[in-house]
């Protein structure tokens, strides 16, 4: 089988019991970290990588995993993205998110775009290996936390005024007011998502418009009073 200049030619790919694992994140040191961690599990042989979603559709062309596992804040277009895009073309092939962004707000996004599990990256290294085993039995993964969120948001559905507002966001805008509300500069968030610094103004600005805000500063606010609230 050919691989592409982003895929690992990793003879743990070999045995036809191993379950096929392809990794999509744009930190090297990181996909590594993974690998290896991932490889202290027979069951399971990283085959790929990908830096991109562009990346990422041509090793799963090329490569046929058995799962998929997946950042959120990579150049170009984003993680939400690439899912609903893997889910389009490979609606059987299992998505695992593995992201820096706090599960509270993109669980719900990731789940609805087609991911079967959301870690955090900071969770990973005791989480990933249960994760892993949970999707490929069938079964979605959610920190416990997290699912007890998934339950209490549909039981309670109804009156959360100011999160309605903030679902009209797209996904980029959400990323975007999680980092301004974190104290990120624009310049910064250019920075961490791969934009220019203009793009990140205008994405600013249509947050300002969907949350009927006046200002950068209000929307500043805004966003430390939100994410703050997340995180109690």
């Amino acid at each position: 089988m050919k691989h592409t200049r982003s895929t690992n030619n990793n003879p743990r790919c070999d045995p036809p019991e191993a379950k096929r694992i392809v990794i999509v994140d744009d930190h090297p040191l990181f996909r590594k970290g993974l690998e290896q961690l991932i490889h202290s599990d027979s069951a399971f042989a990283v085959c790929g990588e990908a830096n991109n979603a562009s990346e990422a559709m041509d090793v799963i062309r090329k490569l046929n995993p058995d799962l998929a596992i997946v950042d959120l804040s990579l150049p170009g277009a984003n993680g939400i993205e690439l899912i609903k895009n893997i889910r389009a073309e490979f609606p059987k092939l299992p998505i695992l998110v593995l992201s820096m962004h706090d599960e509270s707000l993109y669980a719900f996004r990731a789940l609805r775009a087609g991911a079967e599990g959301y870690v955090m990256k900071h969770e990973a290294m005791a989480n990933v290996i249960q994760a892993i085993h949970e999707v490929f039995n069938g079964r979605p993964y959610l920190s416990p936390a997290m699912a007890a969120q998934v339950i209490t948001k549909f039981a309670h559905r109804g009156s959360q005024s100011e999160a309605d507002a903030v679902e009209r966001l797209s996904d980029r805008e959400l990323e975007i007011l999680e980092l301004i509300g974190k104290g990120n500069e624009v310049r910064q968030i250019a920075k961490l998502l791969h934009l220019s610094p203009k793009t990140v103004e205008t994405h600013r600005a249509h947050i300002k418009e969907k949350l009927n805000l006046q200002n950068a500063r209000q929307v500043t606010r805004f966003a430390v009073q939100w994410v703050g609230t997340r995180n109690v």
